[in-house]
Formats: C-alpha cells, sequence, structure tokens
C-alpha cells in the first residue's frame, strides 16, 4: 500500500491527518471496540486511560487476525462520553502511532455508549498490504 499523510503541525501535535491517501491493499472496517474489563478480566470502570490503552490493544489484535497491525489504520472515530477528556485522548494515542504516520480522525462527545462504565469506544478503518 502507498500511504500519504497530508497535516500541519498542529495536526501532528494532536496526533491526527486531517487526509490519509492510500493506494491498494485490503480494507478492513473495525467495528466499534470497547474496554469495560481488561483482558484478565479486571474492571475499567471509571479508568479513561486503561479504557483507552485496552481499546487499542483490542484493534490490534483485531488487525493481527486480519494481517495487519495499528499502523495500518488510515482513520478513527472516537466517542467519548466527557469532552473534558479530548486533550487525553490525544496525548494517548500518541503512544501508539507515529508522527507524522496518524490516521484521519474524528473526535465525537456521546451522552452515552451501551454501557454506563464506558467512557470511550473507537471504531477504524485501516489498509492492509
Amino acid at each position: 500500500m502507498k500511504r500519504t499523510n497530508i497535516s500541519s503541525a498542529y495536526q501532528r501535535s494532536r496526533s491526527y491527518s486531517p487526509a490519509v491517501i492510500t493506494e491498494g491493499g485490503k480494507t478492513v472496517w473495525l467495528a466499534g471496540h470497547l474496554a469495560w474489563e481488561d483482558e484478565d478480566g479486571n474492571s475499567l470502570a471509571g479508568d479513561f486511560d486503561g479504557q483507552v490503552r485496552c481499546i487499542f490493544r483490542k484493534l490490534n489484535a483485531t488487525l493481527q487476525e486480519a494481517g495487519g497491525k495499528l499502523a495500518d489504520i488510515v482513520t478513527m472515530t472516537i466517542f467519548l462520553t466527557d469532552v473534558a477528556n479530548n486533550t487525553r485522548f490525544v496525548e494517548l494515542r500518541k503512544e501508539f502511532f507515529d508522527d507524522p504516520d496518524y490516521p484521519a480522525s474524528t473526535l465525537i462527545t456521546a451522552a452515552a455508549l451501551n454501557r454506563p462504565e464506558l467512557l470511550v469506544e473507537i471504531n477504524a478503518i485501516a489498509v492492509i498490504t
């Protein structure tokens, strides 16, 4: 896959690209991923950082099943239940993506997700070569 990211310094500081252009590859449409508990069954209720990190691990595991990895994500939509977590989400996302190859991104604040203890949900599209 040929990948081109278009972004300014500000956009890179927020760990996203306003546009990602791809040519070739296999497209994988990822459903919303959630994390009310971690992989060991420990509750993540009220733990924003824990939920975000666990979701990215789950996205990576799903992509590995499809033959890819997190770096293959070209766009994502993030749903937060509290807009105050916006900047923290950006900081956490930088743990999983390298500058300048950030995915395009849309962040939405929602009144609630499908369980009361959920603080974040992420769906994405990846292109795998």
